[in-house]
């Protein structure tokens, strides 16, 4: 059964590059750092990360999911469209970028969503 996100959800996307040797160091960040970052917060759903695999590897993503383009606002301020990078990040990331998706009509989850 299809789970439809709601309309107007954001998937926001953190895309890095990570220094030679930096990908274990920088998913250990993720896991406390950036999952503070947004879980909890006023209209996050849901946050996942993960190491790239094969032509990928080297490349780590964050994901976040927030109920709205004016929540991602909220939580990130002014410089939305830009990486939110915590101390320490820097040392580990080769280059890095933000992307922010809306998610709609073409969204599928084989669970339902997390409520909050």
């Amino acid at each position: 059964m299809s789970h439809p996100a709601p309309e107007g959800t954001i998937l926001r996307l953190f895309e890095v590059q990570t220094k030679p040797g930096a990908t274990a160091e920088l998913l250990e960040k993720f896991a406390s750092t950036s999952a503070d970052v947004v879980q909890h917060e006023p209209g996050n759903q849901g946050y996942f990360f993960g190491p790239g695999v094969a032509a990928d590897e080297g490349w780590v993503v964050f994901a976040s999911l927030w109920r709205s383009l004016d929540a991602v606002k909220a939580r990130f301020g002014p410089d939305w469209q830009s990486s939110f990078l915590p101390e320490g990040y820097e040392a580990l990331i080769e280059t890095c970028r933000v992307r922010h998706v809306q998610v709609g009509a073409g969204w599928y989850a084989a669970v339902p969503p997390m409520r909050r």
